[in-house]
């Protein structure tokens, strides 16, 4: 992305004046309130078209499978955050998503590049998928770099969340070239890095977003808006059911002091 001056000072995406809102060149309250799915119109400002069946069901379904998945470190930060400033809902939820990163759910925008690069490599050299897993992987091995979309501390025997939406896409023609490249990275993972690493569900997002048409730029939104909701859910029950200063109190337990 280039960062610098802007030539075109132009947003296709909103204006308004004192009658009307306008949003895509759709009338706000005429057009899409009441009308308009928040997923469809999710997609729709994203895009400036609505989504197909197609990508309206997998979009949902992607959102669905990241949103929720316990007291991981997103979850913490945000509750902790909540009861120390309860007036603050919306710092506890900022705090939550801003360790969107390379390892937790930032991971899914990162295998994403991974899949489009190696797809693309594979579609101009005409090499089999195969070919460009394999050298793609030795060559991360031989940097020292990680493989997003692959294994998980939990799942270590595969995430059942990444198998559902693999099925999902082969049972409903939506298993394209990236899903394919994904399962090419998994066969050929244990002989390129010395051992066997599942699919996770941030390499499943990615590869089945990307072959219905999701925009590459915009896959970290996916996690993004789904855990969004999920820390609204957690920080209405802490409102009610507080756990931060639980959660506190036991790491000052299990952590150990070992300084002089």
């Amino acid at each position: 992305m280039r960062i610098g001056k802007q030539d075109q000072p132009f947003t296709a995406i909103s204006t308004s004046d004192a009658a009307s809102i306008t949003v895509r060149g759709k009338d706000l309250c005429a057009d899409l309130i009441g009308k308009m799915s928040f997923t469809d119109y999710f997609y729709f400002m994203l895009t400036g078209a609505p989504p197909s069946e197609l990508q309206r069901y997998f979009l949902d379904a992607l959102l669905l499978s990241i949103a929720e998945h316990g007291l991981v470190p997103s979850v913490q930060a945000a509750r902790m955050t909540y009861v120390a400033a309860p007036e603050a809902l919306q710092g506890a939820v900022a705090a939550g998503l801003l360790g969107c990163g390379s390892v937790v759910l930032g991971s899914a925008e990162a295998c994403g590049r991974l899949l489009h690069a190696l797809v693309g490599t594979a579609q101009e050299t005409g090499q089999p998928f195969e070919r460009v897993a394999a050298e793609a992987l030795a060559g991360m091995k031989a940097e020292g770099r990680s493989i997003p979309g692959f294994g998980h501390p939990q799942h270590s025997a595969g995430d059942p969340r990444a198998a559902t939406l693999l099925e999902l896409a082969g049972a409903r023609q939506a298993y394209g070239d990236h899903c394919r490249m994904l399962h090419t990275l998994e066969q050929c993972m244990a002989d390129a890095v010395g051992r066997a690493l599942p699919i996770n569900v941030s390499g499943a997002i990615p590869a089945v977003a990307l072959d219905v048409g999701f925009p590459l730029a915009a896959l970290k939104g996916i996690p993004i808006l789904a855990r969004t909701a999920s820390l609204i859910a957690h920080l209405n029950e802490e409102a009610s059911r507080p756990i931060g200063f639980v959660m506190s109190h036991l790491a000052a337990q299990g952590i150990r002091y070992d300084g002089q």
